[in-house]
């Protein structure tokens, strides 16, 4: 098709002459198409560089590597797996077996499985294509070797006491506070009981023996005199024994002591005598057993100097409610 020329009427000599483009027009036209040309050739890079279309050799190397890593975390998830359920194991074992048989507090599960709080220690892993699985792992891994630094500690903690087993066994309050030839009776039991003064059902957090005034009062394990005195409102004359391994026992009522704060006793040493000081109705030793800083009931350590028989007695009339001493 042939290009169309254009012309202009000039006056001057009445006649119809061409019209010429100037230069710099045309260089104009020639740069706008360059510029487009290559705005259009950028544009259709980008897309191909973001498509499945051109793949070079190193996006394809990267793709393996991905895949490879992909696998070696599943690989790695099945081995936590692993790990947790012989860790799991090893947990049941020392919590009921072998702290069980040296009487110490099972760990809680809450504390064992604890997680981290406060900072987010996994922000540096957000934000890429695989955060969640690598995030997900390191959470498993940390969790792990948190509960592994746990059991650690506990086993060091089993081994120690079994290392001091013997000193362990002579400092559980194994025996009663006084004998049953130089006692009347139990008088009240651990658990609720009528007041003697109130006549209101309230926890009696020991038991009550009634003895003549002077009956000796033994120490029931080893241990460690704690107090010696009558600081706390209501049990008159008493002593409170440490004996480690969370154990400590308290002795009320006494009309005196054979002991001082700060001496070292053996079970079966005379450390008072049986009285009514302190808020008692009659003469009797008032006996508390408190492990891990919780009271507990004494009837279930009468087991070194008690047949099977008189345990029966004992206990069928701790657990009658009927009113307590003090």
């Amino acid at each position: 098709m042939a290009k169309k020329v254009k012309y202009y009427f000039d006056p001057e000599s009445l006649a119809y002459r061409k019209i010429k483009p100037k230069l710099s027009k045309k260089l104009g036209y020639i740069g706008l198409f360059l510029l487009s040309s290559a705005l259009f050739g950028f544009l259709c890079f980008v897309v191909l560089l973001n498509s499945s279309f051109l793949e070079t050799p190193k996006d394809r190397l990267q793709a393996r590597e991905i895949e490879t890593m992909k696998l070696r975390y599943a690989i790695l998830n099945k081995k936590i797996d692993q790990v947790e359920e012989v860790l799991a194991d090893v947990e049941d074992r020392d919590n009921n077996i072998y702290r069980a048989y040296f009487n110490t507090s099972p760990i809680p599960a809450e504390q064992r499985k604890a997680g981290f709080g406060g900072v987010n220690r996994y922000k540096e892993l957000e934000g890429f294509d695989n955060s969640e699985l690598v995030i997900n792992t390191s959470k498993r891994v940390d969790v792990i070797s948190k509960e592994l630094a746990i059991q650690s500690k506990s086993l060091d903690e089993i081994l120690k006491l079994a290392k001091e087993k013997n000193k362990l066994l002579a400092a559980i309050p194994a025996i009663q506070p006084v004998k049953n030839e130089q006692m009347k009776r139990v008088a009240s039991g651990f658990g609720y009981r009528s007041d003697p003064f109130t006549k209101v059902r309230k926890m009696h957090q020991g038991m009550d023996f009634t003895a003549k005034t002077g009956t000796p009062v033994f120490a029931t394990g080893d241990g460690v005199v704690k107090n010696a005195d009558n600081s706390k409102s209501g049990y008159g004359n008493h002593i409170e024994i440490s004996h480690g391994y969370g154990y400590l026992t308290l002795y009320a009522h006494l009309s005196k002591y054979k002991v001082k704060r700060g001496q070292r006793v053996k079970r079966g040493d005379i450390i008072g005598y049986v009285g009514s000081t302190g808020r008692s109705e009659a003469p009797h030793l008032h006996y508390e057993v408190h492990k891990d800083g919780k009271v507990v009931n004494p009837l279930n350590f009468y087991y070194g100097n008690i047949s099977a028989a008189e345990y029966n007695v004992i206990s069928k009339i701790a657990n009658q409610e009927n009113q307590s001493l003090d």
